[in-house]
């Protein structure tokens, strides 16, 4: 599989999000080489606290299949997902998580994280989801500085 490919387009569905305003995350899920969903948080626009880049993923790809069960599936995040994020995660059956920011990363930038790691998740819940960390890290944390650019543009 080509995690670079993915990961880059949860990157640049990141950067459609903050164009329009919204937060820096964005989340790819593929199945079998096949994009299911590719979405950014839509948090703001839809005035919805659960509208976080994975959940909307997870919804598009529920949807798309035509059932709950996304088994054999992997997500491509750009951040670290949420204690809410990976247990939809774990719910969904999604066989893998790739990540590329870390919450604590997020929180550096003024986000109101909780600071449970998916390895800490993982081993409490004792979830079967494999996690990679720290995928093209720097790109990711490059979508923060980017939004906080953004941000304090419209701020004058």
């Amino acid at each position: 599989m080509n995690n670079e490919k993915f990961m880059r387009l949860a990157i640049n569905k990141a950067k459609q999000g903050i164009k329009k305003g919204q937060t820096p995350f964005g989340a790819c899920i593929v199945k079998n080489v096949n994009i299911i969903s590719c979405t950014h948080n839509v948090v703001w626009k839809n005035n919805d606290i659960t509208a976080h880049a994975e959940i909307n993923a997870i919804r598009t790809a529920c949807r798309k299949l035509k059932g709950i069960d996304l088994s054999e599936c992997t997500i491509y995040s750009t951040c670290e997902p949420c204690p809410m994020c990976f247990t939809a995660c774990h719910w969904a059956k999604i066989d893998k998580i790739i990540f590329g920011a870390r919450i604590k990363d997020a929180q550096k930038f003024g986000f109101n994280e909780c600071a449970i790691s998916n390895k800490k998740m993982k081993q409490s819940g004792k979830s079967p989801i494999e996690i990679i960390g720290d995928f093209l890290r720097e790109e990711n944390i490059s979508l923060f500085k980017l939004w906080f650019g953004q941000k304090n543009k419209k701020a004058y």
